[in-house]
């Protein structure tokens, strides 16, 4: 793939051995870095899919599973950039099983975070009556980030939000100790009272949840 060698090339140039220390350590040495910062990485990587954009277009599912097999985060990123551009619209059904290989694959805040949103709740839009059963099967799942996902896969949704199952996922994982767990409550719940503060604020007051999970959920709430 003349793409994915183009991109690591075009990023071992760039890279910065001071910047990658420090990436890598915000990651709690997770991960290891280029040391490319987001804006630069943006510029090179639509630089080289504009020269690779037929390959891309051709075959975004096996080139995204390519770069999230390297071992350089930028290049993970790149991976979900990819997935997030050219499958909205296109997905196909049987794609939930790439969004879960991603999801539970590399897995961080980072990553988790822009899959559940930007994928996992594309495709949901695409796929309605697939909700209850994925949802399910994540929220019931021993793996935190599948359970994390299910929280936060209506981040943007506004009055899409299926607010009766935000409510029955934020119940249902209320007395996780996992950190991780109680901020997505918080943040789901923040979210939706952009739309909805009444509603939110009445649900949380009426809902013994963890105490960073109410902060975080009635933040902007006044």
């Amino acid at each position: 793939m003349s793409f994915i060698a183009d991109l690591e090339t075009a990023f071992q140039k760039k890279s910065n051995p001071e910047n990658a220390f420090a990436m890598a350590k915000y990651m709690r040495n997770h991960f290891s870095f280029f040391g490319i910062k987001t804006d630069e990485r943006r510029q090179l990587f639509k630089a080289i899919w504009k020269e690779n954009q037929e390959e891309i277009a051709e075959s975004p599912r096996k080139i995204a599973l390519k770069l999230y097999s390297k071992n350089q985060r930028e290049l993970q990123y790149c991976a979900i950039e990819i997935l997030i551009k050219q499958l909205q619209g296109n997905y196909k059904k049987e794609d939930i099983q790439l969004i879960e290989k991603l999801l539970i694959t590399n897995s961080w805040w980072d990553s988790v975070d822009t899959i559940a949103k930007n994928i996992l709740g594309q495709y949901l839009l695409e796929y309605p009556l697939e909700t209850e059963n994925v949802i399910e099967r994540f929220s019931n799942s021993e793996n935190m980030w599948l359970n994390r996902s299910a929280i936060l896969f209506q981040l943007g949704y506004k009055q899409k939000t299926n607010f009766e199952l935000l409510k029955s996922e934020c119940g249902k994982h209320k007395n996780s100790n996992a950190f991780f767990i109680q901020k997505a409550i918080g943040w789901a719940l923040r979210e939706y009272a952009k739309t909805n503060p009444e509603a939110v604020k009445n649900f949380v007051c009426n809902t013994n949840l963890k105490p960073l999970s109410k902060k975080e959920a009635l933040k902007n709430i006044l």
